[in-house]
C-alpha cells in the first residue's frame, strides 16, 4: 500500500487525525466532532483548543462542505487503502429525546424506547448531555423508584427488567454534580430504593445500585447523610463482603467513607459488621488503593467506642493493622498508626497494651521512628510510646537497635 500524503486542513487539530466529522465552533475553527466533543463534554473545557477564546456557546456546526471534500479525496485514494468515510448520522436532540421518554410510559413500547436510549447514552458524552438537559435523569429514577417494588410479583417482571435497564442507563449517564443534586430532591427516598436494590437485586443491578450511590454520597449534603438508615450500611456491607468487582468494592468503600462521618453514620456501619470484615479484607487484598481505602475506613470507625470494640474483640484486629504499617504507602501507614493511636488512647487496658507490644506494634513504632514517613505519622507513633513507656520501654519484646530510639519524656 502506497503511503498518501493527507491535506493538513482535513486533519483535526486536537488528534490530528483525519476528520470524519467535521464541525466549526463559535471561534470559527473545525474540529472533528468527537474530538471537541471530548473536550467540551469530558474534560468540561471551556475554551477554543487552538485560538483559547472562550466557547460562549456549546453549538457545533456541521461544516458540510470539506465533510464533502475529505469524502471525495477519500474515494480517489482508495486504491492506495485509504478508506471512505461515511456520511455521520445527524447528533440526537432534545426534542428526540423527549420522544423517546414519552414512549417509555407506554408498555408496549417500553423496553424498545429504553434500548434505544441506553444506545444513545453510549454513544457519546454529548448524548449525555443532552439526555440530561432533557429530564432523562429524573425521568428513569422513577421508573427505578416506581416499579422495583413490583418485582416478587409475576405478572410485573416485564417492570423490574424495565427498572434493571433504567438503572442502567442512570449509571451509564454519568449525570453531573447538579443533575444528582436535583434528582435526590425530586426522587425522595430514592436512596431507600436502590438499598432495596442491593438487598434484592442480581449482580449487575447491584453493582449498578452501588455505584450510583457512591457518586449519590459525593455530593449530599449533611442532613441527608445524617438521617441515613441502618440498612442502607447493611447492603453496602454485604456488597463490599461479596467482593463483586474492583469497581465495585472501590464504590462501597467510597459511599462509607462518604457517609460515616455524618451523625451516628459509623455506629450504624459497625453495627452492620464493617469492622471485622475490613480486618479480614485489609489481611487478603493485594490491590494498593483499595487497602489505602480500607484503612481510611478503618480509622473513621475507631473513632468510636463501638468500632474499637469490635476491633478489639478480632483475635487479629491489632495484628493486621499493625502488619501494613510500612507495607501498603505513606497513607496506609499513616492511617494504620491513627488506628493503633486511637486504641492506645482510649481502649488501653492491659491485655491490650500487653497484646500490642507481643504482635510487634511497639517495635514498628519505634521503627518509623527511625525512618522517612511523614512527620504527622512520626509524631503520632511518638505519642503513642510515650503514652505507655511505663509497660513498654523494659520490654525484652523490644529489639535493642529499636529500643535505641524509644522517645524520653
Amino acid at each position: 500500500m502506497e503511503e498518501v500524503d493527507v491535506p493538513y486542513y482535513f486533519l483535526c487539530p486536537i488528534s490530528l487525525e483525519i476528520m470524519k466529522d467535521p464541525v466549526t465552533v463559535i471561534t470559527g475553527i473545525t474540529y472533528d466532532r468527537q474530538s471537541i466533543e471530548r473536550w467540551i463534554f469530558s474534560s468540561k473545557k471551556k475554551t477554543c483548543p487552538v485560538t483559547k477564546q472562550e466557547l460562549l456557546d456549546s453549538d457545533l456546526i456541521p461544516n458540510h462542505t470539506l465533510r464533502r471534500l475529505i469524502q471525495g479525496w477519500c474515494i480517489a485514494n482508495a486504491s492506495n487503502g485509504v478508506e471512505r468515510i461515511p456520511t455521520p448520522k445527524p447528533p440526537v436532540d432534545k426534542a428526540q429525546i423527549i420522544k423517546l421518554l414519552e414512549e417509555t410510559k407506554l408498555p408496549n413500547l417500553q423496553m424498545t424506547s429504553l434500548q434505544k436510549l441506553k444506545l444513545i447514552a453510549l454513544e457519546s458524552d454529548r448524548n449525555k448531555r443532552c439526555m440530561e438537559s432533557a429530564g432523562a435523569g429524573d425521568f428513569l429514577a422513577s421508573i427505578i423508584k416506581n416499579n422495583f417494588m413490583f418485582e416478587e410479583l409475576n405478572d410485573r417482571i416485564d417492570y423490574t427488567i424495565a427498572s434493571d435497564e433504567a438503572l442502567s442507563i442512570l449509571y451509564h449517564l454519568q449525570i453531573s454534580e447538579d443533575g444528582l443534586r436535583g434528582l435526590i430532591e425530586k426522587n425522595g427516598e430514592f436512596v431507600q430504593t436502590l438499598t432495596t436494590i442491593l438487598q434484592k437485586g442480581n449482580y449487575q443491578s447491584r453493582s449498578y445500585a452501588t455505584l450510583l450511590l457512591k457518586s449519590i454520597f459525593e455530593v449530599l449534603d449533611p442532613f441527608h447523610f445524617i438521617g441515613l438508615r441502618r440498612g442502607t450500611f447493611r447492603e453496602i456491607v454485604n456488597v463490599l463482603r461479596d467482593q463483586i468487582s474492583l469497581q465495585v468494592t472501590k464504590a462501597a468503600l467510597k459511599s462509607l467513607i462518604e457517609s460515616c462521618p455524618w451523625g451516628r453514620n459509623r455506629v450504624k456501619a459497625v453495627e452492620s459488621g464493617a469492622v471485622p470484615l475490613l480486618i479480614e479484607l485489609v489481611l487478603e487484598t493485594k490491590e494498593e488503593r483499595v487497602c489505602e481505602m480500607m484503612l481510611v475506613l478503618l480509622d473513621q470507625l475507631c473513632g468510636c467506642a463501638e468500632g474499637r470494640a469490635e476491633l478489639l474483640g478480632h483475635g487479629a484486629g491489632i495484628a493486621v493493622v499493625a502488619k501494613k504499617i510500612h507495607r501498603v504507602s505513606h497513607v496506609g501507614t499513616e492511617k494504620a498508626v491513627r488506628i493503633l493511636y486511637s486504641i492506645a488512647k482510649f481502649s488501653a487496658t492491659s491485655s491490650v497494651l500487653q497484646e500490642m507490644l507481643q504482635v510487634g506494634v511497639v517495635s514498628k513504632l519505634c521503627f518509623l521512628l527511625q525512618v522517612d514517613c511523614g512527620l504527622k505519622t512520626k509524631e503520632r507513633a511518638k505519642e503513642i510510646l510515650m503514652l505507655h513507656s511505663r509497660v513498654w520501654i523494659n520490654s525484652p519484646c523490644i529489639h535493642l537497635h529499636l529500643l535505641s530510639s524509644y522517645p524520653s519524656r
